[in-house]
């Protein structure tokens, strides 16, 4: 059974910012990198930034500076710290795995807009 379960997004204005939350369930999620992805209308799926259980997380160059991932492995959550948000960050924001499996939640949209 794999489950996830993405909240926290909104209607923001630029420079503002937001926290997402992820709650999964699976036991493939927690032996494993987790991470956020977003899509924008149009656009292909892109990785935002993914952690391991343990170490440092990476960051795509486009919110390097700006978004912080967090893990609490035994709460099976996941989060996105985001600061400083453009317009061009807005996108349903995704949780998954990484190299992500096949299932997908339903995602939290995230709009930057004034």
């Amino acid at each position: 059974q794999v489950q996830l379960v993405e909240s926290g997004g909104g209607l923001v204005q630029p420079g503002g910012s937001l926290r997402l939350s992820c709650a999964y369930s699976g036991s493939i999620f927690s032996y494993n990198i987790m991470g956020w992805y977003r899509q924008a209308p149009g656009k292909q799926r892109e990785l935002v930034a993914r952690a391991p259980r343990i170490g440092r997380a990476n960051y795509a160059d486009f919110v390097k500076g700006r978004f912080t991932i967090s893990r609490e492995i035994a709460k099976n959550a996941v989060y996105l710290q985001m600061n400083s948000l453009n317009p061009e960050d807005t996108a349903v924001y995704y949780c998954n795995s990484f190299p992500p499996a096949d299932y997908w939640g339903q995602g939290t949209q995230v709009t930057v807009s004034s």
